[in-house]
């Protein structure tokens, strides 16, 4: 007979078929300090985790501290950080938050949300990884990949990626948020593309996906 899924039931699937495909979920960003994951995920905005890992090598042997990134011009950094897209916004960015880092922090990253979201060019998200990926505080960060694959899988109906978030955390208990948004992060981009998707061939979408499934 047919036989609904009720969401409970598509979002426990999903993360047991995640924690199946996927029981290590190593950082993507390459990084050996606090300060050098919150400059990856900064430049990794609208750029590819690949492209960011291929240029930080060059930007961190100039500066791998806020007080040596300062001694570099905002240009200088442009210049380096220029693959990663929207350089001159992210090179103003780093160098500005770096003095901040300095003056109100000690040097150090801030392990608070509203602190990390008060520093150039770190939004809610930015906020979010560095929060759950430096300082293994739980945290959801939805990136393209999360927002896509919580609506096919509906498990949200967000048409943002803050509505999709709020979901996702009533859905799942916050000890699993951590691991878990890395988790759909790596099913997004093996299994479950943007483009050229075929739901049938997908292990999750091909059993959730769908609004009934036979029993």
């Amino acid at each position: 007979m047919s036989y609904k899924w009720s969401k409970k039931e598509k979002a426990k699937f999903a993360s047991d078929k995640l924690e199946e495909l996927y029981p290590e979920t190593p950082i993507p960003l390459d990084h050996f300090s606090d300060y050098s994951l919150l400059i990856s995920v900064l430049l990794s905005a609208q750029c590819t985790d690949e492209r960011v890992n291929k240029t930080t090598p060059f930007l961190f042997a100039k500066a791998r501290t806020p007080e040596e990134m300062i001694l570099l011009t905002p240009k200088e950094i442009e210049d380096i950080v220029r693959p990663c897209g929207l350089a001159p916004r992210k090179s103003k960015a780093i160098y500005d938050l770096s003095h901040i880092l300095l003056d109100k922090h000690d040097g150090e990253v801030p392990q608070s949300f509203e602190a990390l979201e008060e520093l150039p060019g770190v939004g809610h998200k930015t906020a979010s990884v560095v929060m759950s990926q430096a300082f293994d505080v739980p945290a959801f960060p939805v990136d393209t990949h999360i927002h896509r694959l919580a609506h096919r899988w509906t498990l949200s109906t967000g048409k943002n990626v803050t509505k999709t978030e709020t979901d996702l955390k009533k859905l799942y208990p916050d000890y699993l948020w951590n691991k878990l948004h890395l988790q759909i992060i790596f099913f997004g981009r093996e299994y479950c593309p943007a483009r050229g998707h075929n739901p049938n061939d997908c292990p999750i979408c091909s059993i959730i996906g769908r609004r009934t499934m036979f029993k």
